[in-house]
């Protein structure tokens, strides 16, 4: 017995102080011409974590990208062809690493690009859904796990910090209060360095001790 279904991935960078995520343009039918996320059907004789591999590569061309299982969707109406299954899988991206110039391998796709998290055109299927989860487990683990530092260089100033914090919970902080939060938590090491090559003052850098920050939250960091 063959089962239809589908993988979706949920790719998420940061860039130039706001959250992107990574979409692609349909060149098949149905929803030609529309963005969506990453995504294809499964082939039956293929183990899912090729599948998720191989899928993201031709949408995007991107590989040796790690990627940890969100939900699945099965909703009656998230596909025109009926009741397809669709396991959503989503990845965090450090985008200064990232510089690449992103090009499907495949045809039914057109075009991959980076959208900042609030100018997400309209997005086919139930994707607009599955993204919309995936920010909300963001928000959630956010609170005790390092996941804003995934996103990060490993060098990093406060400000970025901050900003990457507000990008996800989607509202700004207070600078003062993050900055005191954060420096008294213990986590953060100052590193005898600044930024270079910026036209503004130059700001001191810092490093994640993730061994504290994980000794740290067992509970909750708030804002």
């Amino acid at each position: 017995m063959y089962t239809t279904f589908t993988v979706d991935c949920v790719i998420f960078g940061f860039y130039e102080g706001e959250l992107h995520v990574l979409l692609t343009e349909r060149n098949e039918y149905p929803f030609k011409d529309w963005w969506a996320l990453p995504g294809f059907f499964v082939n039956n004789d293929e183990e899912m974590e090729d599948a998720v591999k191989r899928i993201l590569y031709e949408n995007t061309g991107l590989k040796d990208v790690f990627l940890d299982q969100l939900y699945a969707f099965a909703g009656l109406k998230r596909h025109p062809q009926g009741r397809i299954l669709t396991v959503a899988y989503y990845a965090l991206l450090q985008l200064d690493k990232t510089k690449i110039k992103l090009k499907p391998v495949t045809s039914y796709m057109r075009q991959a690009k980076w959208f900042p998290l609030n100018k997400v055109p309209d997005l086919a299927f139930d994707h607009s859904t599955i993204l919309k989860q995936s920010v909300e487990k963001l928000r959630r683990r956010i609170a005790n796990t390092p996941v804003a530092f995934e996103l990060l260089p490993d060098k990093f100033t406060l400000t970025q910090l901050q900003l990457v914090y507000e990008s996800i919970l989607g509202r700004e902080l207070d600078k003062r209060n993050f900055r005191k939060k954060m420096i008294n938590y213990g986590f953060l090491k100052e590193l005898d360095e600044v930024q270079k090559g910026v036209a503004y003052r130059a700001a001191r850098l810092y490093k994640l001790d993730k061994r504290k920050f994980l000794k740290q939250f067992q509970n909750s960091i708030t804002f």
